[in-house]
């Protein structure tokens, strides 16, 4: 077995740190969810958090870690009786994100419930997370289905089973972390909101630092047992603190004064629901034990706060995370009135135990410098005065709720909320022999397919004799995630303040949208004598929404440069995910200049996306008195399909998606 990395020798990361600390102490916090770039330790501090927690009481031989003081009545491998027990360590059980449904909540083993009619059960991974660290590496990156399952248990403390008529249950209640990079996509909020404490994390800008990080690591690759046992007295100094916290965690007291300051908190800050409360106060409680006090005073609701609320407080997706910590000061001091047999309610930084601890200021980097604006030249001569030259970006309108678009067919992608697609999660529509290992039996078609042999089987008693070749696999549809491509006109024509404002604010919307059905997106903008690649196909909606936020426009249209540059961006990702079925939004007025029979050119190229039956939507930007219709004849070439702007508005149009479709067929 490897030899963890020590956690008191994780260099730096003291929120990260913190946040962990005070879910041992107080599992009912909630868990944690770590957010930063890649390369900054949070897979290694959340694995060294298990060996710093207390060793675990459970019931020799069962499966699902009854507690043997108080064993669930329920229980698979029950009943137990109440009594002495076993001890082991606490698990920490990791996730994959390509993890199957049946990985984590367990199987039924089909052929003994066949062949035996025996009720057989194998745990998952849920059974082996109770009272230990269920960790979600790339938590943003898991399957929805997966997440719902998690949601569910998390919810109700219990995992349920049921299918092909048997039903189980077992307790299933784990201190949930999980980790992601945001680069890479969002989480959904309802998951999000189960975390009880989130931490962003950067890696350190002071050169000291970061070389200390690496003498630890190649001092830790070089030997990992002996840097271990260098940093074993400090793991027992940490893991009796935890010991000691716990123990007084019951006795410390949350004062009324406390407890406004959390409530006028959380509804200064718009948070919605009661669970923030209940997690600042909760964490509070445990920032107190930790610190070895029996009152919780201002500095532990301030931390609490800080480490409880990013993620809660009401913003829009592409907002950036965190609190503004001069509105957090103030709400803390405006009711800040102690209870009348407390203690002073505020001694300061240096009160007693340390406190929850003063955060240190944040100086993690508020971007990498992909969201600053691109400046390019932009080329003379154009013919509508307001394009004569670049001007300066126009912010986006107010987004709206946009109807859905999707592509035509039925696609094999990732899941996702967009298009129709074959999926391992969804209705039902029918079975086939299995290709490979089964993963979904469909009952009655295996039952049917083995019933007329049962004869020349030599059946004589219960039960069904059931072969490999009897077996069906369910064949299922669902929804998948598709590749948006938004191919943006910021020429000249486009420059208009009023109409780029639009223009950006519709692209926002069906951002929103993108984000909510789990795709990827891409973003190509022309203008000039180009066409750029502002963003390669990512998850990460809100990275799109950054540059289209800073995008300049001015210069010639080149129409027929920003298509094929849209085209190439495609057939790369073709190569690199071809189960994922593109939908390219092409935002323009239909205007091409520059160069010779820039119209003809245009139309050429938007014939190969017809070529590669690739769906496409054109949104006509154009305005104005007099329209030429040049957008509707590109969706033509395209053969997609034209909207305007106010079109595009979910209350403005019916039957957008059935036009996509019929269009592309």
């Amino acid at each position: 077995m490897t030899t963890p990395f020590p956690f008191t020798a994780v260099v730096g990361q003291d929120d990260l740190r913190l946040a962990l600390l005070l879910n041992a102490v107080s599992p009912a916090v909630g868990g944690v969810l770590v957010r930063g770039e890649k390369g900054t330790a949070k897979s290694t501090a959340v694995r060294a958090l298990s060996a710093l927690l207390p060793e675990v009481p459970v019931v020799p031989g069962c499966r699902f870690s009854c507690d043997p003081a108080s064993p669930d009545p329920g229980c698979p491998d029950g009943p137990h009786e109440a009594g002495g027990g076993a001890e082991r360590p606490a698990r920490m059980v990791e996730l994959p994100v390509g993890a199957s449904e049946d990985r984590l909540v367990g199987a039924l083993d089909i052929e003994r419930a066949l062949s035996e009619g025996v009720k057989a059960f194998e745990p998952g991974l849920l059974a082996d997370a109770h009272r230990g660290i269920l960790y979600v590496d790339e938590v943003n990156l898991l399957h929805d289905h997966l997440v719902d399952l998690l949601l569910d248990a998390a919810a109700m403390g219990a995992s349920y089973v049921e299918r092909e008529g048997v039903s189980v249950r077992h307790a299933a209640r784990f201190l949930l972390v999980g980790t992601m990079n945001p680069e890479e996509g969002e989480l959904r909020p309802q998951l999000l909101d189960r975390f009880g404490l989130t931490v962003e994390v950067a890696a350190s800008r002071e050169p000291d630092q970061r070389v200390q990080v690496v003498r630890r690591r190649l001092a830790y690759d070089d030997d990992p047992t002996g840097f271990a046992a260098r940093w074993a007295e400090e793991e027992a100094a940490v893991r009796a603190r935890i010991v000691a916290a716990r123990e007084l965690l019951p006795s410390v007291r949350l004062g009324d004064g406390a407890l406004r300051q959390i409530a006028a908190t959380c509804a200064a800050f718009e948070v919605d629901g009661m669970r923030a409360d209940i997690v600042m106060a909760r964490t509070a409680t445990a920032l107190a034990a930790w610190a070895g006090r029996t009152d919780v005073l201002a500095e532990d609701v301030r931390q609490a706060a800080l480490l409880a609320l990013p993620h809660r407080r009401r913003r829009n997706p592409f907002d950036a995370p965190g609190l503004d910590e001069d509105k957090l000061d103030e709400t803390l001091e405006e009711f800040g009135g102690s209870d009348d047999d407390d203690p002073d309610p505020d001694p300061g930084p240096d009160g007693p135990g340390g406190g929850g601890g003063q955060p240190e200021p944040d100086d993690a980097p508020q971007g990498d410098g992909d969201t600053a604006a691109r400046p390019e030249a932009g080329e003379g001569g154009q013919p509508q005065p307001s394009g004569a030259g670049e001007q300066s970006a126009a912010r986006a309108s107010e987004p709206f709720r946009t109807k859905v678009l999707s592509v035509p067919g039925i696609g094999e992608g990732a899941a996702g909320r967009r298009s129709r697609a074959r999926t391992e999660h969804g209705r039902t529509t029918g079975a086939r022999r299995p290709r490979g290992a089964l993963t979904k039996l469909h009952l009655a078609a295996t039952v049917q397919a083995a019933a007329p042999h049962q004869r020349a089987r030599g059946r004589s008693g219960p039960g069904l004799v059931v072969r490999r070749d009897d077996l069906r696999q369910a064949t299922r549809e669902g929804r998948e995630g598709n590749l948006v491509l938004f191919v943006v006109d910021a020429s000249g024509s486009m420059a208009a303040r009023q109409r780029m404002s639009a223009v950006k604010g519709a692209v926002l919307s069906l951002l929103l949208d993108a984000y909510q059905r789990r795709d990827k997106v891409g973003l190509v903008t022309f203008r000039g004598t180009d066409a750029d690649v502002a963003l390669p196909p990512t998850s990460s909606v809100d990275a799109a929404a950054a540059r289209l936020e800073t995008l300049p426009t001015g210069g010639r249209t080149p129409l027929a440069a920003g298509l094929l540059r849209a085209h190439d961006v495609l057939r790369v990702e073709r190569l690199r995910d071809p189960a994922r079925r593109p939908l390219v939004v092409l935002v323009t007025d239909g205007r091409a200049t520059g160069g010779p029979e820039p119209v003809a050119l245009a139309g050429r190229a938007a014939r190969l996306f017809t070529a590669d039956g690739v769906a496409s939507v054109v949104v006509d930007c154009e305005s104005g008195p007099v329209r030429l219709g040049l957008a509707g004849q590109l969706a033509g070439e395209l053969g997609g399909t034209a909207v305007t702007l106010d079109e595009l508005r979910a209350d403005s149009i019916a039957g957008l998606v059935k036009d996509v479709q019929r269009r592309a067929a």
